[in-house]
């Protein structure tokens, strides 16, 4: 007997309505094609996070980073300003500074071209001979660079409206839970490879329908019933509106509360994280590491430059709890969706919009369908 293998079902519409909309098909989690039109339509024309301004403090220092397959380099210069620009060298095109660190002068490793920390073409060897040569035409490639709560942002998109019109009233919902967002620095970095695609990450905090059977110590912590998310033009907010469990499975949490947990998505790729205790905020970012594959990054930041107890035990707990259990949520999922017997879900979505409601995931979801195929708006009143 021959077996006939059944092909996926058929692609169901997505709906702006969430209470009646498929999910996205698994082909966006699946398909070369559209992992690479996500590069110019999300990635090269959206604000993405680098940084605190902590970690640039004097002059020369500078971090780097890749967004979606660009390499960018973020500087000190003497005049007290940052500045960022492309991570390449305008003579051939090598990479010109790796990581973090403190440089006087970028000095490219293939061929010595020099630029000072504000991109000015300084010199170059062997040079004296050459037919019309043009000292600025050799400077480097600005990126725009803006400080948001005193988080570095970058975009390669020169003509990308500001931060605060893109993500309008997060800064202040942001500042309500962490009042003292103006002194704290960074404390602490964690790398994390996972087997998904990154959007499945995005997918997987946009809700906590999942959290009662995948996360028993969180539920522990944080107070379910009050816990909500509101969804904005290009962010969401997601907060446990009552004071978490001081003495949950997860850490013992000090001090007095007047809220539980709180979080945010910022498009396309940022979720920020303020965990129960002392002062803090956190960044997990989802990086794009290949269609199935992303690197993930958290960067922890409270008051003073030491971490104290209490957020070594938040940090123990995100780092051997918490991330561990949703990468191996995500990466499942990554697997299922290869499956011929998938292709789509629905939205479990009330009219309350309950802690169990899915309705984060489909505004993402949303945005990127819209991305994939028009610019980029801006909040209107």
């Amino acid at each position: 007997m021959t077996l006939i293998h059944p092909q996926k079902p058929p692609e169901q519409p997505f709906s702006n309505d969430p209470q009646a909309s498929y999910t996205l098909a698994s082909r966006y989690y699946t398909d070369a094609n559209i992992y690479e039109q996500e590069k110019a339509a999300i990635f090269w024309k959206s604000w993405v996070y680098v940084g605190h301004a902590s970690q640039l403090q004097q002059a020369g220092d500078y971090l780097t980073t890749d967004i979606h397959g660009q390499q960018v380099l973020i500087i000190m210069h003497q005049g007290g300003e940052l500045g960022a620009f492309f991570n390449v060298c305008p003579h051939r095109g090598h990479q010109l500074l790796e990581g973090c660190g403190n440089t006087r002068v970028i000095v490219c490793p293939y061929h010595a071209w020099c630029f000072d920390q504000q991109g000015t073409f300084l010199r170059g060897r062997n040079l004296q001979d050459l037919k019309q040569f043009s000292e600025p035409e050799f400077n480097l490639k600005a990126v725009k660079l803006e400080l948001f709560l005193g988080f570095v942002f970058v975009n390669l998109d020169t003509n990308a409206p500001a931060m605060t019109e893109v993500y309008a009233g997060l800064a202040d919902e942001i500042k309500y839970y962490v009042p003292k967002i103006d002194k704290v620095e960074h404390q602490y970095h964690a790398d994390y490879a996972v087997a998904a695609n990154w959007k499945l990450l995005m997918d997987n905090f946009l809700e906590c329908y999942h959290c009662q059977p995948a996360h028993k110590v969180f539920v522990d912590l944080v107070d379910m019933p009050s816990y909500q998310t509101k969804v904005h033009d290009y962010y969401s907010s997601h907060i446990s509106h009552q004071p978490s469990n001081n003495n949950s499975n997860a850490y013992k949490v000090a001090g007095e509360q007047t809220f539980g947990y709180a979080a945010w998505f910022v498009w396309p790729n940022l979720t920020i994280w303020v965990m129960p205790g002392d002062a803090n905020v956190s960044m997990l970012q989802m990086h794009p590491d290949g269609l199935a594959q992303c690197h993930e990054t958290l960067d922890w930041h409270g008051v003073g430059q030491q971490l104290n107890p209490a957020s070594k035990d938040a940090i123990t707990y995100l780092d051997e709890v918490l991330q561990p259990e949703d990468i191996g949520l995500c990466e499942s999922v990554q697997k299922g969706l290869s499956s011929l017997a998938y292709n789509q879900g629905r939205f479990v979505v009330d009219d309350q919009r309950s802690h169990l409601s899915e309705h984060g995931v489909h505004h993402f979801q949303k945005l990127v369908i819209e991305a994939l195929s028009n610019p980029i708006r801006t909040q209107t009143n």
